[in-house]
């Protein structure tokens, strides 16, 4: 494998792992944020069972899908073209 190979799978891998941690911290913390920031009624943490294992991935992974565009302009990894 290339050089450059290896750091767009890099990117890959680690946009996706930054989008389920940026995910899980939406859900567990700033749900349990949320009356302290907006009018929402008493809000409370929720666990990743009550969220759903699916609406956990369709979260995730356009949150990874953005970290990596932003990733792959700066690490000049061009998997996107120009």
């Amino acid at each position: 494998m290339s050089s450059l190979t290896l750091k767009r799978l890099l990117v890959v891998v680690l946009s996706q792992i930054l989008g389920a941690v940026i995910t899980f911290l939406i859900i567990t913390v700033g749900f349990d944020l949320l009356p302290y920031i907006t009018s929402a009624q008493a809000s409370k943490a929720v666990s990743i069972e009550t969220y759903g294992t699916i609406y956990f991935l369709v979260t995730s992974v356009p949150i990874g899908v953005i970290l990596m565009i932003w990733m792959d302009r700066f690490l000049d990894t061009k998997i996107l073209p120009d």
